[in-house]
């Protein structure tokens, strides 16, 4: 893809991310050794870009602000600035993740429980990162593997691709398993935020 492309229109960008999306499902699927070293051009690609800002701002959770107190709402639809921001920095290599906002939601039983809320500008990170990433993690799937998924409960098999966002509540999963996964997969990095302490853990592709 063309890095140094104009922003494109959503319904421009959407058939792009899901030629590339495919291209790298395919390639992980008959090649389970395979290492993907050159995907953080796609990061910064408009199209991706284009296509996580409208999955962060139509989901429910886009009137909710971050620590900066900006609700992915109450940006223009389009991105603008905001992305272009976000792009800049993450070509430079210098975007730093910030703290997340943590607000107790009541429980049934009567607990609390927490909910990290990051900012806007991070939320449109991790979306990328879900859409670069899980084509190629989808296929070590298998059709006996257990996820929180879209539509199923946490424990049906997971045969299709999730909708929900890969930073949870908690954050992305810290489980031995798919971290080994991701170092095989790809160069070394970690993205994550950690609501105990409020912060966002380092960033490092």
């Amino acid at each position: 893809m063309n890095t140094g492309a104009r922003w494109p229109s959503l319904d421009g960008a959407e058939p792009r991310v899901l030629a590339m999306q495919t291209k790298l499902h395919q390639w992980a699927v008959s090649d389970p050794d395979r290492r993907f070293d050159d995907l953080y051009n796609l990061v910064c690609d408009p199209a991706f870009l284009v296509v996580a800002w409208d999955r962060v701002r139509s989901n429910k959770g886009a009137r909710s602000a971050g620590i900066d107190g900006i609700a992915p709402r109450s940006i223009e639809p389009g991105g603008g600035e905001f992305l272009e921001g976000i792009r800049n920095d993450l070509k430079a290599r210098r975007y730093t993740p910030t703290r997340v906002r943590e607000k107790l939601i009541p429980k049934a039983s009567g607990k609390l429980r927490r909910l990290g809320i990051a900012t806007a500008s991070d939320r449109v990170v991790q979306a990328v990162l879900k859409l670069v990433l899980e084509p190629v993690f989808e296929a070590d799937f298998k059709p006996c593997s257990y996820a929180p998924t879209a539509g199923l409960m946490t424990r049906s098999p997971r045969f299709t691709s999730s909708d929900r966002p890969l930073a949870t509540t908690s954050g992305f999963s810290r489980q031995t398993s798919r971290l080994a996964s991701m170092k095989s997969r790809t160069p070394p990095f970690w993205v994550g935020c950690d609501v105990e302490s409020g912060t966002n853990a380092s960033w490092d592709w």
